[in-house]
């Protein structure tokens, strides 16, 4: 059995990383190292996201991933959620979430000898991640819902200007794409997601050919 580590955050400007000591202590206090961690900023409620698919691939039956909640894993809606969790029984992979003191069993099966107590274990804490997840998803759309109201009162009103684009992220971005680092390293560097880094490098390709149609007039 291999720990992996899954953590996500919803925006460039998040730490992902936040809870990585938190759950690497967690886990030390059932005897087991997390092996693998994945991290990455993206929006849990698309099922399709880098990291967490390279976890999948990367992941050996029996395998055991561990979050800090279960909405770190997924804000998916009902259709989305099933699949991944027929990719995780697939593949006979357990979830523990640290806020699910019923998924610990995971990290304990060498200590509990009465399979019938696992299975009543396992049984029970798939019916609580499928409530959490529920709610997790509930509380995206209603956070949606909330944004979604707020940005048509603010529009009404005149007052909507839109969000601010991280000018200074976005620079130190350039700098290290001009540098020659990857998108991997940026990302590891400024906690940022690939999409951030794919849109400014399409503005800076952009202004290039700009700069070439003009000098070439």
């Amino acid at each position: 059995m291999m720990i992996r580590a899954y953590l996500r955050a919803s925006t460039a400007e998040q730490d992902a990383s936040r809870a990585k000591a938190e759950l690497e202590q967690f886990v030390e206090e059932y005897g087991h190292r997390i092996v693998n961690t994945y991290m990455e900023n993206e929006s849990g409620a698309k099922l399709d996201r880098p990291e967490l698919m390279r976890l999948m691939e990367d992941a050996h039956p029996g395998d055991v991933i561990v979050v800090e909640q279960i909405d770190r894993l997924a804000r998916l809606n009902q259709r989305d959620w099933d699949t991944l969790k027929n990719r995780l029984s697939e593949k006979r992979l357990s979830i523990v979430s640290k806020d699910v003191p019923t998924s610990y069993c995971a990290l304990k099966q060498d200590s509990i000898s009465d399979e019938f107590t696992t299975s009543i274990l396992q049984t029970v804490n798939s019916m609580l991640l499928d409530i959490l997840a529920v709610m997790a998803r509930k509380d995206y759309e209603d956070r949606r819902r909330r944004q979604e109201q707020g940005i048509a009162s603010a529009k009404a009103k005149g007052r909507y200007r839109g969000r601010a684009p991280d000018i200074e992220k976005r620079e130190r971005i350039a700098k290290m794409l001009e540098s020659g680092f990857s998108y991997n390293d940026i990302q590891g560097t400024l906690k940022c997601s690939r999409k951030l880094i794919s849109s400014v490098a399409k503005g800076e390709r952009a202004i290039v050919q700009v700069s070439a149609t003009v000098e070439s007039s």
